[in-house]
């Protein structure tokens, strides 16, 4: 089992930045890829951002260019720095691991990952 506790969300103004964090502890081996979602109220959850072990890395094109994830494999941890942010930013964002590799598109997938985190809400207002 892996557990995964996400920690930084908060209240914000529209411009401004947050960055969320996601620790990995127990079976750790089974983090190949992690992902981070976000689900708003009455939505369903979408993807926003996802790290391979090999480092590369996918965004969805509503974040491209805003956020950056990034992982620490000595610390286990995997980070989503969010810079100029929108209202539409506004939800609860999960963070998520699979113990198998994805590719592209793939790791957009929902269902590839086996992990998930409680949550961490952020809110920014307009």
């Amino acid at each position: 089992q892996v557990r995964l506790v996400e920690s930084g969300g908060g209240l914000v103004q529209g411009g401004d930045s947050l960055r969320l964090s996601c620790a990995a502890s127990g079976r750790t081996f089974n983090t190949y890829s992690m992902g981070w979602f976000r689900q708003a109220p009455g939505k369903e959850r979408e993807f926003v951002a996802a790290v391979r072990w090999s480092m590369s890395t996918y965004y969805a094109d509503s974040v491209k260019g805003r956020f950056t994830i990034s992982r620490s494999v000595a610390s286990n941890t995997v980070y989503l720095q969010m810079n100029s942010l929108k209202p539409e930013d506004t939800a609860v964002y999960y963070c998520a691991a699979s113990g198998r590799d994805c590719a592209g598109s793939g790791c957009h997938d929902v269902s590839l990952y086996d992990y998930w985190g409680q949550g961490t809400q952020v809110t920014v207002s307009s």
